[in-house]
């Protein structure tokens, strides 16, 4: 590691990247400096790496540490390096970017050093945008709630997908919630895996009744685990596994083995004690991408559910265009008040 004008060169997998004001504090309730998270992504990378891969990827970058303001940044900067690849990408408006689409770990340094410390890939790769290879199920607790009833969450949902021929891989969010991915073969749309993830949430739903929701507006979501099955569509990210959060004590996103779940907590895995683990026990979701499920199982209940129960589709985010299908987007109390 060279030093040069207030600047350090890291080795960054066969590349030299340059890290500026690497004394930069980050997270000053616990003295982490930018130069802290770029050795901190080092030593995480193979991880990292498999998390990102080829995915087009929105950095959030906080360039003043977490305590100063943050923004997205879904396009890449002009000044990228000729190195780092991007994939073109088109948002439910119908404009387009093209988004840095990391493929090594030199990218991820590159991006630390611009304040980045939470990555958010799209479901995809950079040679079928349209077409996700991920179903992402995000557990997030509501008000009243927490991590204990996102785990028992997680248990049910983990044998309702063993039920429909599908496995997941799960990991912390960082905060309260869990997250838990399932490979899937890129042969549907958004719109198919966004009605397979809602599939998924209802019947969930109905087997925990009263502790899961799948309601979109909060005044209707009470003291439950909401399944937020709009992660699911188009330009809609979760934080990638390894990924660190933008609260005071460092946490990261952290991939976990099912037989773990019961006894973690979240805030077991920040910026210091993430390296030790890996160290020790490498990426425990290396084997991911030896697998892809087929989808035709959630379908057939999608279709089921609309049959038997006349569940059609749910709102989208209010900055979607009206969709096909689409419930009326009101909030159920204005809607009641116009009546």
């Amino acid at each position: 590691m060279a030093k040069a004008s207030n600047a350090v060169e890291l080795e960054a997998g066969g590349r030299t990247v340059r890290l500026s004001n690497p004394d930069k504090v980050y997270f000053p309730e616990r003295g982490f400096t930018k130069l802290d998270v770029a050795r901190y992504f080092l030593a995480v990378g193979p991880g990292i790496v498999r998390a990102l891969r080829d995915r087009p990827t929105t950095m959030e970058r906080f360039v003043d540490g977490v305590e100063g303001e943050s923004f997205f940044q879904k396009r890449a900067p002009k000044n990228l390096p000729e190195w780092i690849p991007t994939a073109h990408i088109t948002f439910p408006s119908g404009r387009y970017a093209d988004e840095i689409r990391p493929t090594e770990i030199a990218t991820v340094v590159w991006a630390a050093n611009l304040g980045t410390l939470t990555f958010h890939p799209w479901p995809v790769r950079g040679d079928r945008t349209d077409h996700p290879d991920e179903l992402r199920v995000d557990l997030d607790p509501q008000p009243g709630t927490g991590f204990a009833e996102a785990v028992a969450a997680a248990h049910e949902l983990r044998a309702l997908l063993e039920e429909y021929g599908l496995r997941g891989w799960l990991k912390t969010s960082g905060g309260r919630g869990l997250h838990v991915f399932v490979p899937i073969e890129p042969r549907w749309e958004f719109t198919g895996v966004r009605r397979a993830a809602i599939a998924v949430g209802r019947e969930l739903e109905r087997r925990m009744p009263g502790r899961v929701t799948t309601a979109w507006w909060k005044e209707e979501r009470g003291e439950r685990i909401f399944v937020d099955y709009n992660q699911t569509a188009r330009d809609r990210t979760i934080a990638s596994a390894y990924s660190i959060r933008p609260r005071p004590h460092a946490p990261v996103s952290a991939p976990l083995l099912w037989e773990e779940l019961d006894g973690v907590d979240p805030r077991d895995f920040d910026l210091a004690t993430m390296p030790v683990r890996f160290a020790e026990r490498g990426d425990v979701h290396a084997d991911m991408e030896d697998h892809a499920f087929g989808l035709e199982s959630l379908l057939e209940l999608a279709a089921r559910d609309e049959r038997d129960h006349g569940l059609g589709d749910l709102p989208y985010p209010p900055d979607y265009p009206k969709m096909p299908g689409e419930p009326k987007r009101v909030q159920p109390s204005r809607a009641r008040r116009a009546e």
